[in-house]
């Protein structure tokens, strides 16, 4: 059975992630120290709230720069929701904060109205289909989803890439193209909650493990 190792900085209710890696057939291990992040074979980094203070509690716990070991070292890594955006340049969330600085980009807020220029909800909430970027899925950790199947997102912020190629998944909200997920070689970040996702999300799930 492999193990999975999901960063533990403090952010969030990391119990739900563990619970679907276990319904993949992995184990899944909490790591609170430097020295059990730097043993990942696997490494998945989550993150809910704001940018800024991810960020700040992912250094503060001494674990920022053994993360970043595990992706210099070519190991596969998948961020979750703002695990994804810290993995951009920076964010527009709340003032200018730097990220992780692996791929090119920003994060920025979502409009507050549709293409129409029709007033909607923000955050962007709930169930919403996904759409290859271009071309197809294949050999990504979509390669079993069929373009729109739906997962389920929480967020105010979407991540925008300097390069096509790091764009691998989409969604459209009320006209708007909005980022589901970025990918540069062995970094995939997803904006939606895999482990909040039903089926479709325990089978990205299950493909990011078995292409470990």
């Amino acid at each position: 059975m492999r193990t999975v190792i999901i960063v533990d900085y403090g952010v969030g209710n990391l119990r739900s992630v563990a619970r679907a890696v276990t319904r993949c057939g992995a184990t899944p291990i909490l790591a609170t120290t430097p020295e059990q992040v730097a043993q990942a074979s696997i490494m998945i980094l989550p993150g809910v709230g704001a940018f800024g203070s991810c960020v700040a509690a992912l250094k503060a716990h001494g674990l920022a720069e053994p993360v970043l070991q595990v992706i210099a070292s070519g190991r596969p890594v998948l961020g979750i929701c703002v695990g994804m955006q810290m993995l951009m340049n920076e964010s527009e969330e709340f003032g200018q904060h730097a990220g992780l600085g692996l791929i090119s980009g920003t994060v920025k807020a979502i409009p507050n109205t549709g293409s129409d220029g029709t007033p909607h909800k923000i955050p962007h909430i709930g169930w919403n289909g996904l759409h290859p970027a271009s071309g197809d899925w294949a050999g990504s950790i979509f390669e079993d989803v069929q373009p729109g199947e739906a997962c389920y997102f929480v967020h105010s912020f979407a991540a925008q890439a300097d390069h096509a190629e790091n764009d691998l998944a989409h969604c459209e909200y009320n006209g708007r193209r909005v980022c589901a997920a970025v990918r540069k070689d062995n970094l995939t970040g997803v904006q939606f909650h895999p482990e909040k996702s039903g089926p479709v999300g325990l089978k990205i799930l299950s493909r990011f493990i078995a292409k470990a």
